[in-house]
């Protein structure tokens, strides 16, 4: 019985360190596709077209922007003069793209 709880806790502990290798890689994967797509206006967490519209925390909390499920939204629809990237960019690049605007929204780009 101990062995087959040792066996268990152990296989959870490396679950939980797998998920946090792969949340860290989809933040340095969708830190690569911003700067490739999305520097031209947003670089820094700004916005170049509308600058009230910042990627900024409290500017994305505002607006109902301060979720994955909204940002990956607005990119993969895009919004006035956003474009579109649904087309362009695959789901699993849209999501990575999404954690890494909201992780730096986080720490204040």
């Amino acid at each position: 019985m101990k062995y087959v709880l040792r066996l268990l806790a152990l296989s959870q502990l490396l679950l939980l360190f797998n998920l946090k290798l792969s949340f860290a890689q989809d933040i340095e994967a969708g830190q690569q596709i911003f700067s490739q797509n999305c520097t031209a206006c947003h670089s820094g967490g700004l916005n170049v077209i509308f600058p009230d519209k910042t990627l900024q925390k409290e500017v994305l909390a505002k607006y109902g922007m301060n979720s994955i499920e909204a940002i990956t939204k607005q990119v993969t629809e895009g919004k006035n003069a956003m474009p579109s990237f649904g087309g362009r960019l695959s789901d699993d690049d849209i999501k990575n793209v999404a954690n890494y605007v909201l992780s730096q929204s986080e720490i204040g780009w």
